[in-house]
């Protein structure tokens, strides 16, 4: 048999499957897992998830996914590494963290943020998948990691998470093998670097990497691909693009030419598809042009007409203009648009070319004005295409496609290869890039054919006039292939121009490049040759040249031709004459030569110039000359050649400073040799020194500019290849010297050498060294003095106080640093250290701190601060300067710069040994930087404690104790200094110098700091802990430190995600738990001395132990006990001093400690830890375990303590007790329910106030304000208020702090505050219509205004109150509420509901079920009972949650005042919802065997009182119940009750009905109809024969008395009902007069039996029209509540499985007159009735006479139909004058607005009599109605009022499940489980073990998780 085996090679994989774990050995594995792999069996795995290792389970090994990982460890120790990149692994692990975050992100519906999240998760799963390929080049995979780690820095930025800092390799930085400085700087650039991409996102959505290449390049260049020309040229053709500025009218660029054939194709087929070019060398200059166009120029080569017809022999091969097309290329250009798959459509303009002869106009068409003839020149064709708004392009021009690209075109070769290659054209800018690269050799010159004018001649209209320009050397040779139409075409030998026809004067603007070899340029001449063209073969062939133009390229004085414009002279001869250069080379070329030889230009006449006629033709052409190797410049050309004439030396060289910069640095070597030259071979003289120095520091000058500073490299070869002037050094050295000695009258100089310093050092220090290589150590003395002679003159220059040399001495400090490197290499670097030291020293005080300060950051970058020796010389001078500087808070700034440059050196391994340098900062500087810190602002407190925390992490224990040593003996000083360093620390540690995503900072700040408080401890151990020397304030800080540190937010391990929790713990480990053991052991050290520190270290030690770390927590609990100790000794023996006792003498006895403890133990410490313990839970801190430590550790100590067993376990059980409810009350603060917030806050105040804290109990009773005001419970807020007002008395006393927590009361004396609260409580009172109790404060408030405060205006106003109340209660109808009994069982809910009951006051109109639906959905995992019987054990002591509810009937307490006296309704009704604190519910319980005749002999009533702590309302909505009592009702006592609320309920209605003559008459009506009517009679026949015979009063002779009083009921309902038919008669309509006879009949016949049999009663005189209750009324609410139960039965027990139908319908409410209508309405009508029902209201009599029409129509047209159910309704009444129905007649409730009904068929027999029911009647509704359920608020909770109106309709529920007793289908009111998923959509993982490994899960199986999991989507 096979078993387990370790694995080998399967280490590490990932889960492809989400699978279900069936057993404990099983591991549970979700998508996307990552699994170590321990053990093989078969084909399943053993292991554990990365995320959770302490859990190991098997798994199959086919939902694994293998990865390659390498191993470290064995055995227990063994740990996976996956062998992949960095980057890939932290985009894994970037991937993992996202995907939590997302998956919250779904569940709260943050829909934008989700979005975001998604595509940045979608790109970076991309691009790990290319870095995984392995197929990207080098260079796009260092762009890929680029924007890897730029969108996972952003996103965790966006996400909130840590941020990521890395190397400039994009690698994450090890803060282990980082210096802290770096560090910082690190996070800083890492931070900024984010915002500004999210600064720029939201500004613009472009992309950001595009644009940090371009802000990085000086250069660009537009690449430009022409996909097709779509033009009906019909000939071959030039296509001509370039680049064009039209604000200035002229080209930018050379042009891309493209030869287009006739075809349609591009000639060159092998070009087809690969047209391609780049227009390089653009720069910022370019950038700030208003606008730049692509033009597009299109040349015909062929006819000179194309309209000429064939019949004759044409010309061909003339090149003749087309037409144009142009775009704005500005927005591509700056970077607007970038979309290089774009193609761009260029519509193409064409010239007229209708008039054959005039061609003077283009076409013109309604869309655009004229354009263009052919006459006007190429500038003013396009200036007119780009204005005119729409070109009538009829479908034709380019289809191109445009992009910009960063860098020149080597960049660009390198960096796009896939657009840019060797075949591609490449269109250069015309003239200089900004940037001129040194390697750039090119020598091009540029020649535009502006214009001619030329005389017709002999011919009768102007020639066609064709220009050809060629290149020839003196010796009339052509040079070949020189000439460049444009890029992308061959060199030519000859260039033919446009012809334009019968035009004089042409205008061509063609630009053609001219590439000369540099050596034959000075040879070379342009030669331009005119003929007239004609378009006839025959004549063409006989035209010759009829004049010539030329032009040198060089001028006599050795400088290249001038660029601009040059009129040439038109020279006139016979053609073969001008073929001969001999007879024109030596003529003037330009006539402006001409004029310098004398001639006149102007005038009519030719001049005859040798063989030639100089013609009155003219021809300009202008030139531009971009050549690295030529010059335009005469003063350089004389440098340059200066041997040639020495005499003009002097002046060459001070005209080189006037030079173009461009010139100059394209003869950078050749200037420089030169200067060199000059100064060696006149060494003897002095004469040259100053000229050539400045030439030199000019020069120097140049190469700083940013237009020339790539020249940089090339002055650095120059001096280190090139240069060869050995005695240099002492020259430039000499005039340096004299410039700063004289720096008083040569300051400009003297400023201009100082930028070239560095330069100028570099020619000095290279000259002595070739020196050196030649004479070896020769001249060296003369050199260091010449050296030391030059740092003494700065340094005089420095100690000066002329004004005018503030420049250059602060140039001299910015520059004198960039020598040292180099002078290093030829002078003692330690020296040079020295003459620094006194060049900074010379600095004036005060003035110059920042370029001083800026200087010695220079000097710190130096090579020479690496050096250990020099820095021991430099090092004691920059701490001095700093420490001055900050002292003085000069530039602070550059001084944390400075030091943390210092700092970075120091850290470095390559810079020799640096504990002692340390060692000098750490005493000149930590205490300076401490202050610092301390009183430094925000602006650079990071930068500063950086700084700080690299000097501490830099120190070791050495530096730890010699810094206590340099305070000697001065005990203050050390304590000075340790409460400096131990505030600063808590304060930096409380403010978070950085911000919270600063992970890696923050936690090596934490690392340093605990190394320092650890060294500190050690201190406060050794000097201040004896007696003498005990320093209280420095040890409480330290301890106020120490736990700062402990219970800061950055070391909450348990706050984070898991990944980030186990990398710190494994970087850092849990440094909580080394501080806290850290303050235990220092706590203990204490001895003695505790006590003072009790109980100001309650609190912090407390917080400390609050700490969610086990270890931790079982470390420092003890401490507590410790303190406990400490008081109780303390104490004892202070009581004992009190008591003169002395201690020797009579030692205490036991008794006494006793008596001693009680008197005073623990008082502050129990004060102290039960305020603080309060604060600290409801921040957050403590759980269930830290309750259970507490109690156990701290119990096991006091119950070996002699003295402290008793009080210190009363101890220990009240903090245990308060933090239960503390826990209570912060879980369930953040629920949602608020009724649970106040159950809970109640807990905490109770307590509070049991153990006297009236300081917190204020606390918390406003917080149950609060909450109360929050859920409009202004009832029980001004209960909650008055607990508050009862603390306070009147009087003038002053009011203590705590009472007075709330800032809203001003008051001094209690007597203010109490006022002031009584004003709020009335308010609240009267918002929560609670009149009643409103008035009695209102009384309080009068007495005290009256008689004690003579305050008359605020009496009036509160007897206006009052008045104003009074009036309510009489007038306004107050809604009662239904009460509810819930109880609690099941061990699953908290511990302040757990097993409980509790009594709940409904919500005004709440019913039953709607309150059962807000119970559920706060518990939603709760079953609810069944019954309402009390729960078993086994139900009480379950895990799961059960919760019990029925409606409970209050039992009235009338206050004594009210009792026997006539009383209005209005008034008393009051009291039977309010100030009550029993409540009854009865059920039916039969005894016996069942009568069929009649059910009611038998049926008793088992009635249960529910006693609650406090009355309700309360402070709360709800109270537990307190006790419980069940009684047994006998069958005639149910009769005496069920008569006596008969007849209370008629005389109600009766006497509303005489106070209100307003009020509808329906309800009268049906109450009177149920009762007179024989349809509902057989009451009586039932109770006779249940109670009225003879057999009865033998068994129960006790029950005579009942049996005549109930005849007395029964015949006192004859007069009541008697007034109540007067009443309806006097009220009813017209229409309702034949209803009303017959329940006169009815009644008439009702009459005579009753008071045949029972005796006529008679109702006193005026009684029911005069007073407010007939005496029967009076005496049904003074009877003892024993005497008059409540009637109440309900079935629940025996069956709830149907729906509750209305408020309060638990239970059979033995209402015996009135049949029940279920009062139901849809989710519409009360959506629509509740705006509606105070616009009704005020509509009440014209409602009223609505309802009695309905009423009219509803008796005509109603029927009743049948609707059987085998359930009974809850709701149905029963009682002995109306039995319960058949099953086939009982009520069966329906959804939305389907009417309720009853069968018309035959109804039950009962009594012989034939039995109709009345039709329905709703008064709410005007056109359909409803029998409505009328019901005495005294009957069980059956919440309708007796008014005559339906209540309003119920609050607007959240969702329809909230109305879930409406709905048809009774199975949907009950929650249902979704059904299991069937067995092929199910996870079925294999058996195990098995040799088959479990199939992958179907691929539905992901998309039904979300049905199968019972979620709703």
């Amino acid at each position: 048999m096979s078993r387990w085996v370790p694995s080998k090679k399967e280490k590490y994989g990932v889960a492809i499957y989400n699978y279900d774990a069936r057993g404990e050995e099983e591991l549970s594995l979700q998508i996307g897992d990552t699994v170590h792999i321990l053990e093989t069996y078969e084909e399943w795995y053993r292991g554990y998830r990365l995320r959770r290792k302490s859990k190991k389970g098997i798994f199959p090994a086919c939902y694994i996914h293998l990865k390659d990982a390498t191993v470290e460890g064995s055995g227990q120790k063994e740990t996976v590494i996956p062998t992949e990149l960095p980057l890939v692994q932290e985009v894994t692990t970037t991937l993992r963290e996202w995907a939590t975050i997302w998956r919250d992100l779904y569940v709260g519906d943050k829909r934008e943020m989700f979005n975001c999240v998604r595509d940045m998760i979608y790109d970076l799963i991309e691009w790990r998948s290319q870095i995984l390929s392995g197929t990207l080049p080098q260079d796009e995979l260092t762009e890929l990691k680029q924007k890897v780690t730029s969108k996972i820095d952003y996103g965790n930025k966006y996400l909130g998470l840590d941020l990521v800092v890395r190397d400039k390799d994009g690698n994450i930085l090890d803060p282990e093998l980082t210096s802290t400085v770096s560090l910082f700087r690190a996070h800083e650039a890492a931070s900024k670097q984010i915002e500004d991409r999210i600064k720029e996102e939201k500004e613009q959505n472009i992309d950001l990497t595009r644009q940090a290449k371009f802000a990085s390049t000086p250069a660009f260049a537009l690449f430009v691909t022409l996909k097709n020309v779509v033009c009906k040229i019909g000939e071959d053709a030039e296509v001509l693009m370039s680049l064009y500025d039209p604000v200035e009218s002229k080209f930018i660029s050379e042009s891309y030419l493209v030869k287009w054939s006739s075809s349609g194709l591009v000639k060159d087929i092998d070009q087809l598809h690969n047209l391609r070019a780049v227009f390089t060398d653009l720069g910022s200059e370019d950038l700030k042009r208003e606008k730049i166009s692509f033009v597009c120029q299109i040349v015909r080569v062929g006819r000179m007409e194309l309209r000429d017809n064939n019949t004759k022999k044409l010309t061909s091969g003339l090149r003749r203009p087309f037409g144009v097309a142009v775009m704005d290329v500005t927005d591509i250009i700056m970077g607007k648009t970038d979309d290089e798959d774009k193609q761009h459509f260029i519509p193409f303009q064409p010239l007229a070319l209708d008039d054959a002869i005039l061609h003077k106009q283009l076409n013109i068409s309604r869309f655009s004005p004229r354009v263009a003839g052919e006459s006007d020149f190429l500038q003013t064709v396009i200036n007119k295409v780009i204005t005119a708004k729409e070109v009538n392009h009829k479908g034709q021009g380019l289809w191109v496609t445009l992009k910009l690209l960063p860098g020149d075109i080597h960049q660009i070769r390198k960096e796009f290869p896939h657009l840019v290659d060797r075949s591609t054209a490449v269109a250069r800018k015309m003239g200089f890039p900004e940037i001129i690269m040194p390697g750039d050799i090119r020598n091009d010159i540029y020649v535009t054919l502006v214009q001619g004018d030329f005389d017709k001649g002999s011919k009768t209209t102007p020639k066609n006039v064709e220009v050809t320009m060629s290149v020839y050397d003196e010796d009339g040779k052509k040079l070949e292939n020189v000439i460049f139409p444009g890029a992308g075409d061959e060199g030519i030998n000859e260039y033919k121009s446009v012809i334009y026809y019968q035009v004089k004067q042409p205008r061509w603007f063609e630009t053609i490049k001219v590439a000369i070899p540099i050596e034959d340029v000075n040879r070379s001449h342009l030669r331009f040759t005119f003929r007239h063209r004609s378009s006839q073969d025959s004549k063409d062939k006989s035209e010759k040249i009829f004049a010539l133009s030329f032009v040198k390229l060089m001028r006599y004085d050795g400088t290249t031709l001038r660029d601009g414009e040059h009129d040439l002279i038109v020279y006139k001869a016979e053609a073969k004459r001008l073929e001969d250069f001999s007879l024109y080379l030596n003529l003037p070329s330009t006539k402006l030569e001409l004029e310098e030889k004398g001639y006149s230009t102007t005038g009519k006449n030719s001049h005859n110039l040798g063989n030639c006629t100089i013609s009155k033709d003219s021809f300009q052409i202008s030139t531009l000359v971009c050549s690295t190797k030529l010059t335009q410049n005469v003063d350089l050309l004389g440098l340059l050649k200066w041997r040639s004439n020495t005499s003009l030396l002097q002046q060459n060289l001070r005209q080189l400073m006037k030079v173009d910069g461009g010139e100059v640095v394209k003869f950078l070597q050749d200037t420089l040799d030169a200067l060199f030259n000059i100064m060696m071979e006149n060494s003897d003289s002095d004469t040259f020194d100053t000229l050539v120095f400045d030439a030199l520091v000019f020069i120097i000058g140049l190469i700083a500019d940013r237009k020339f500073q790539h020249f940089n490299p090339v002055l650095e070869t120059y001096i280190r290849k090139h240069f060869s002037a050995t005695l240099a050094y002492t020259k430039l050295t000499k005039v340096l010297k004299n410039y700063v000695e004289n720096a008083e009258k040569l300051t400009e100089q003297l400023l201009m050498a100082m930028k070239a310093l560095e330069y100028i050092f570099k020619f000095i220090v290279r000259s002595r060294v070739l020196f050196i290589q030649l004479y070896e150590n020769k001249g060296e003395a003369d050199f260091m003095d010449s050296l030391r002679n030059l740092f003494t003159s700065f340094n005089d220059m420095m100690n000066s106080n002329s004004e005018n040399t503030g420049m250059v001495k602060g140039a001299a400090l910015k520059y004198i640093p960039t020598i040292v490197n180099d002078v290093k290499l030829v002078f003692d670097p330690k020296e040079l250290s020295k003459l620094f030291t006194e060049f900074i020293l010379k600095v004036p005080q005060g003035r110059l701190v920042k370029q001083k300060l800026d200087c010695l950051i220079d000097i710190v970058h130096s090579d020479l601060f690496a050096h250990h020796d020099c820095r021991e010389i430099l090092l004691p001078l920059m701490t001095e300067q700093l420490k001055s500087h900050l002292e003085k808070q000069e530039e602070p700034r550059a001084c944390c710069q400075l030091l943390s440059d210092i700092m970075e050196v120091l850290y470095r391994k390559d810079v020799g040994p640096t504990q002692w340098h340390v060692q000098v900062v750490m005493e000149k500087l930590l205490r300076t930087i401490n202050r610092t810190v301390i009183s430094m602002g925000q602006d650079y407190t990071g930068s500063f404690v950086a700084c700080m925390t690299a000097i501490l992490r830099q120190m070791d224990d050495y530096h730890y104790t010699h810094l206590i040593s340099t305070f000697g003996k001065i005990r203050s000083d050390v304590v000075d200094f340790l409460m400096e360093t131990f505030i600063m620390f808590k304060n930096l540690i409380g403010k978070n110098v950085y911000p919270s995503d600063w992970i890696i900072m923050n936690m090596m700040q934490n690392k340093v700091f605990l190394r320092a408080i650890s060294q500190y401890a050690v201190v406060l151990n050794k000097k201040f802990l004896d007696q003498a020397n005990f320093e209280l304030q420095l040890w409480n800080n330290y301890f106020h430190l120490a736990v700062a540190f402990l219970t800061q937010e950055s070391l909450q391990l348990e706050n984070f995600s898991s990944d980030k929790r186990s990398k710190i713990f494994q970087k850092y480990q849990d440094m909580r738990r080394q501080i806290g053991f850290e303050i235990r052991d220092m706590w203990y050290n204490l001895g003695p001395h505790k006590i003072k520190f009790i109980p100001e270290m309650v609190g912090p030690v407390l917080e400390m132990t609050l700490v969610p770390e086990i270890e931790l927590r079982k470390a420092t609990i003890p401490i507590f006990f410790d303190m406990m100790q400490c008081e109780f000794h303390f104490t004892c023996s202070f009581q004992r001093t009190t008591a003169s006792m002395s201690c020797l003498a009579l030692p205490c006895s036991p008794a006494l400690l006793s008596h001693l403890t009680k008197m005073r133990v623990h008082h502050e410490f129990e004060n102290e830890i039960i305020t603080k313990l309060d604060h600290e839970v409801e921040g957050g801190r403590g759980d269930e375990q830290y309750k259970v430590l507490f109690q156990k550790i701290l119990l096991e100590h006091c119950r070996k303590h002699k003295y402290l067993a008793r009080t210190g376990e009363a101890f220990v059980t009240l903090v245990v007790r308060l933090l239960e409810r503390l826990l209570d009350y912060r879980t369930i603060m953040h629920d949602e329910n608020k009724e649970n917030r106040m159950s809970c806050t109640v807990n905490v105040l109770n307590f509070y106030k049991e153990i006297d804290r009236e300081e917190m109990y204020i606390r918390y009773l406003y917080k149950l304000c609060d909450l109360h005001r929050e859920c409009d419970n202004y009832t029980e807020a001004a209960y909650t208020l008055l607990l508050h007002a009862k603390l306070l008395k009147w009087s003038d006393e002053p009011c203590a702090a705590h009472l007075t927590q709330r800032e809203g009361y001003q008051a001094t004396t209690q007597g203010q505050l109490k006022d002031q609260l009584y004003q709020d409580i009335i308010n609240y009172f009267d918002k929560g219509k609670m009149w009643e109790e409103a008035i009695k404060l209102s009384k309080e408030l009068v007495e005290q205004y009256e008689n004690e405060m003579f305050d008359f205006e605020q009496l009036s106003e509160s007897l206006r109150k009052q008045a104003q109340f009074y009036e309510n209660i009489v007038t306004v109808i107050r809604p009662k509420p239904d009460y509810f009994a819930v109880g609690y069982y099941g061990m699953g809910f908290p511990s302040f509901l757990r097993n409980k009951m509790f009594m709940y006051r409904g919500k005004e109109y709440e019913r039953r079920e709607d309150f059962e639906v807000r119970l559920l959905t706060q518990f939603p995992n709760a079953e609810k009972m069944k019954t309402t019987a009390p729960p078993s054990e086994d139900t009480k002591s379950s895990s799961g949650q059960y919760i019990q509810c029925f409606t409970v009937k209050p039992i009235l307490n009338l206050p004594a005042k009210f009792q026997n006296k006539p009383v209005a309704e209005q008034i008393l009704s009051f009291y039977t919802a309010n100030e009550v604190h029993e409540f009854q519910y009865s059920r039916p319980v039969r005894k016996g065997e069942k009568d069929p005749d009649n059910e009611f002999a038998n049926m008793w009533l088992e009635r249960t009182t529910y006693t609650t702590a406090y009355k309700l309302p309360g402070i709360l909505r709800w109270f537990e119940v307190k006790s419980v009592y069940t009684e047994e009702i006998s069958p005639l006592e149910n009769a005496l009750e069920t008569m006596q609320l008969a007849n209370e309920k008629i005389s109600s209605m009766v006497q509303r009905h005489l106070a209100d003559p307003n009020l509808p008459i329906n309800p009268l009506s049906m109450l009177l109809n149920g009762i007179v009517d024989p349809a509902v009679m057989g009451g009586f026949a039932n109770y006779e024969k249940a109670f009225f015979n003879d057999k009865y009063m033998l068994e129960h002779p006790e029950d005579h008395e009942k049996i005549e009083k109930l005849k007395d009921l029964i015949a006192w309902q004859i007069p009541h009902l008697a007034e109540g038919l007067r009443v309806h008669g006097e009220k009813v309509t017209e229409a309702l007069r034949p209803f009303h006879d017959r329940m006169e009949s009815c009644f008439k016949q009702l009459r005579e039996k009753v008071e045949k049999q029972y005796g006529v009663r008679t109702l006193q005189a005026g009684d029911e029209r005069r007073g407010p209750r007939p005496p029967s009324m009076v005496r049904s609410f003074t009877m003892p509540s024993s005497q008059r139960p409540l009637s109440v039965a309900s079935v629940t027990s025996m069956s709830s499985d149907n729906p509750p139908s209305r408020p309060g319908s638990d239970g059979f409410a033995l209402e015996p007159f009135l049949p029940k209508k279920l009062h139901t309405k849809s989710q519409d009508k009360l959506d629509r009735d509740e705006p509606e029902r105070d616009r009704k209201e005020r509509k009440k009599e014209k409602r009223n006479s609505k309802h009695q029409e309905g009423f009219d129509k509803e008796l005509k047209t109603a029927e009743i139909s049948i609707q059987p159910s085998e359930a009974v309704i809850l709701s149905e009444t029963i009682s002995p004058l109306r039995p319960q129905r058949p099953k086939s007649q009982v009520l069966n409730q329906m959804a939305g607005d389907r009417r309720l009904s009853v069968s018309p068929g035959p109804p039950p027999s009962i009594n012989s009599t034939s039995l109709h029911v009345p039709p329905p009647i709703t008064p709410r509704n005007k056109s359909t109605f409803s029998l409505h359920a009328v019901s005495s608020p005294e009957l069980n909770g059956m919440g309708c009022t007796d008014k005559g109106e339906t209540p309003p309709p119920l609050p607007v529920k959240v969702c329809t499940g909230d109305y879930g007793n409406l709905l048809e289908n009774q199975d949907l009111t009950s929650p249902s489980t979704p059904p299991p998923p069937p067995p092929h959509q199910r996870h079925i993982p294999p058996p195990l073990p098995s040799k088959t490994p479990p199939p992958p899960p179907p691929k539905t199986t992901r998309k039904q998780a979300s049905i199968d999991s019972g979620i709703v989507q």
